[in-house]
């Protein structure tokens, strides 16, 4: 029962093969490929903002790449091998130096407004902007006369 074929329910809908995509690849389980390393926060701030944090401890700002490419934020830390290092013998190395790559896919109308390092933290902020043709408008009723009514002339003789 790994298969489950959306076509039918697709072949209706216009613009939705986005969506589509993205039902297909959980299916999959495309998403239970990706690790669990570096952590990471998603928070809330207000309505419309939002922000990752990713704990990023040992990589430096330009050892670290934020990128969006259709609607999928890519985060990637690649760490240079450092000289002094290889002198090293640990004996217990607890904090990870390993490269990364960690994928986040963006709802319709989410903006990336920035990213800043602080204390280990790569943050990273988020915003939903929808387009004003998109948000709900009023549309005013105006009092006119009812159906039945007869039309009233406004200039020339009636006949």
């Amino acid at each position: 029962m790994n298969t489950l074929d959306l076509t039918p329910v697709f072949r209706t809908a216009i613009g939705f093969d986005r969506m589509a995509n993205l039902v297909d690849s959980m299916m999959t389980g495309a998403a239970d490929q990706q690790s669990n390393w570096p952590p990471y926060n998603i928070e809330k701030h207000g309505e419309d903002d939002y922000r990752i944090s990713m704990a990023v401890a040992g990589f430096a700002e330009d050892e670290l790449d934020v990128t969006v490419h259709d609607q999928m934020l890519i985060i990637t830390g690649t760490q240079s091998p450092d000289d002094k290092a290889r002198d090293v013998t640990y004996l217990h190395r607890g904090i990870a130096g390993r490269n990364f790559e960690r994928r986040f896919q963006l709802a319709d109308f989410i903006n990336v407004n920035g990213a800043s390092i602080r204390d280990g933290l790569l943050h990273i902020d988020l915003q939903r902007v929808i387009p004003d043709a998109m948000k709900p408008r009023k549309i005013s009723i105006s009092a006119g006369a009812s159906p039945d009514a007869k039309p009233k002339i406004v200039a020339g003789k009636a006949s």
